[in-house]
């Protein structure tokens, strides 16, 4: 059976039996009904009432995250009220809000209305275009801009729509539940939801709010152009045969052997099928055509999106591996391809990760794991390789990876979930944060101090002691849950996210990789920004405006935890001193700066550190707390 996404193909691609049928009622406009087939059911959540509640959410997001930006600056009313006006002087957004550590506002009743009285609609395309001046908005990145926003604020008409459990039940369900229920995307963003290049109907068969089932769409592409690498433990035919089974291996090999072709000269590669159907089909068609690739149409698995979108997760084996794949669109930033040369040293850097935290004590006590990269692969075209530059999407349209899945791993009576979920509040107001707690029985510090020692421990302790960062955002770190305490969290994204900024830190040749250069005073805003301003930020906020826990018991908690961790590592003082995690101030390192800057290359992936855009400093809420010298 294949999935809402699936498409039976021939070996050069052609629909094929179903398929075909299927394509031309598809193209009849026949399929009443079936979202991602009837235009009119495609836009079901379209309404009046739900681009209202959207546009009502996205603007408290884009007036509370551009004003802590400082991009714009509110001007205070009195009595907690605020107001904000357009670059022109002409319209006037007036709210109530309540500034919080970090300079965090959260933002309550909004109104817009023109300076002369007239009441107008809330709208995030219209405050976009008013603001743009202040945004900084040129009319080159104006126009897809905007249609981030349109993207964005259609992603949450659709979750709006859509019956997911409340903060309890959730509180309650298992991993992919969860998974799917997520409404926020990325805290900070205010175009998180952009994935340009996704028509109506991609959304209702590839997004991850949408929950529903995927086939992949494996190719054969010859081994003269691609590349592999594996960890020390597993092979390419083992790969092979734990993810696709002898029958359907041998599917495939029937496939290339009646066209003439030996299936031992070919490397299968899954891809997503819109990449297939959009991209490599006709993009590459030449390697189609040539036999250099050879579409075998889908496997067996049913696989559910992540939250990073490309990302699927094995639903009908969860044991089985993670697969990313390339895909060429454009969201938050970037396009999200994978690059076949970048992937070749992914195994390498996974094992080197997992093997320092099975050896170094402080990783062992706090139980962090990664859930390693294990194989990656990807096809290399030369004649796009030689017309452009290292990190060109052209060279990052056929690459996959295949990461462990934390099901494996998993502990009798244990339950996993995204962090991410840590910031959710359903349509009542109620958070995911304050049921766990809950339903843990635990006292809100004591839950909240368990959570640091799986969590912000590691992280401080990978920098002080290796000068090694992640990325630990709330989409890239797994919580492992007793009950509804946090037990341990996992790591996942490694090899592209992971950097070495200290330059005495020891790398095998192969990871060398991940070191990069990064100036002495920047480097502590992988804590600053990534941990405090990018995350916990948001959770305090959450708690604290729920009454769960109040402000000062919040940041007291984190500061005790960093204490600890400081007075547990005497021999670390002198990294201590030079980094001083309990600074009076730190930079204000601004994301949607960046995306305002150039919303189609965020960063230069060559050097990182030279793009950030800061904007002055803020006051680092666990000074105040500082254990003595």
């Amino acid at each position: 059976m294949t999935g809402p996404g699936d498409r039976a193909a021939d070996p050069a691609g052609t629909p094929t039996g179903d398929a075909a049928e299927h394509s031309a009622e598809k193209s009849a406009g026949s399929l009443a009904g079936d979202p991602a087939g009837d235009p009119v059911a495609a836009v079901a959540h379209l309404t009046p009432a739900t681009w209202e509640k959207a546009n009502r959410r996205l603007v408290r997001k884009a007036l509370a995250e551009f004003a802590h930006e400082r991009l714009l600056v509110p001007r205070p009313l009195g009595d907690g009220r605020y107001a904000v006006r357009s670059d022109d002087g002409t319209v006037e957004y007036r709210f109530t809000a309540t500034v919080m550590s970090l300079d965090h506002w959260h933002i309550g009743e909004i109104t817009r209305h023109r300076t002369t009285g007239e009441a107008l609609p809330l709208d995030a395309l219209d405050l976009v275009v008013e603001m743009r001046g202040s945004l900084g908005l040129t009319d080159e990145i104006l126009p897809v801009y905007l249609e981030e926003i349109s993207s964005t604020l259609a992603s949450l008409a659709y979750k709006l729509t859509r019956r997911t459990a409340g903060a309890d039940e959730l509180a309650k369900a298992g991993f992919q539940e969860i998974e799917a229920a997520m409404t926020e995307g990325h805290p900070c963003f205010v175009a998180n939801s952009g994935r340009i290049g996704y028509g109506i109907d991609d959304h209702h068969r590839y997004a991850p709010e949408a929950a529903a089932p995927v086939r992949l769409i494996w190719l054969a592409a010859h081994r003269d152009h691609c590349v592999f690498s594996c960890s020390g433990d597993i092979d390419y035919d083992r790969l092979t045969r734990g993810e696709l089974g002898e029958e359907t291996l041998a599917r495939f090999a029937g496939t290339l052997t009646g066209l003439g072709l030996d299936m031992t000269d070919y490397l299968l590669l899954p891809v997503h099928p819109w990449q297939w159907w959009n991209k490599l089909s006709v993009t590459f068609a030449a390697a189609v055509a040539t036999r250099r690739l050879v579409c075998l149409g889908p496997g067996d698995d049913d696989y559910l999106p992540q939250q990073s979108v490309r990302t699927f997760f094995n639903a009908g084996a969860p044991s089985k591996h993670y697969v990313k794949t390339a895909l060429s669109v454009l969201n938050m930033g970037f396009m999200r391809g994978l690059s076949a040369l970048y992937m070749e040293a992914t195994p390498a850097i996974n094992d080197w990760l997992a093997g320092l935290l099975r050896d170094d004590e402080v990783f062992r006590a706090t139980r962090l794991t990664i859930i390693r990269e294990r194989a990656a692969a990807g096809y290399r075209d030369r004649l796009y390789e030689s017309a452009t530059r290292p990190h060109s999407p052209y060279r990052k349209m056929l690459a996959a990876l295949w990461r462990e899945s934390p099901v494996a791993g998993l502990e009798p009576g244990r339950r996993l979930a995204t962090m991410a979920s840590l910031l959710h509040v359903d349509e009542a107001g109620q958070s995911f944060a304050a049921a766990l707690i809950e339903q843990s029985g635990l006292p809100p510090e004591v839950w909240l101090r368990r959570y640091l020692d799986a969590y912000l421990t590691p992280l401080l302790h990978a920098f002080y002691a290796y000068g090694l960062a992640f990325m630990p955002h709330g989409e890239n770190v797994i919580l492992v849950l007793d009950g509804g305490a946090v037990e341990r969290v996992i790591f996942k994204d490694i090899a592209e996210e992971i950097v070495v900024m200290d330059p005495d830190t020891d790398l095998p040749p192969g990871v060398r990789r991940i070191r990069a250069e990064v100036p002495e005073d920047m480097r502590l805003l992988s804590i600053f920004t990534d941990v405090f301003d990018c995350f916990l930020r948001f959770l305090n906020a959450i708690l604290a405006t729920g009454g769960v826990l109040g402000e000062e018991a919040f940041w007291r908690t984190v500061a005790e935890c960093a204490a600890d961790y400081r007075r547990s590592a005497p021999h670390l003082a002198e990294r201590f001193r030079r980094h001083d995690l309990f600074a009076e101030t730190f930079a204000l390192s601004c994301l949607n700066r960046l995306q305002l800057r150039d919303n189609r290359q965020m960063v230069d992936l060559a050097d990182p550190s030279a793009a950030l855009q800061t904007a002055g400093d803020l006051v680092n809420p666990i000074a105040r707390y500082a254990p003595p010298a």
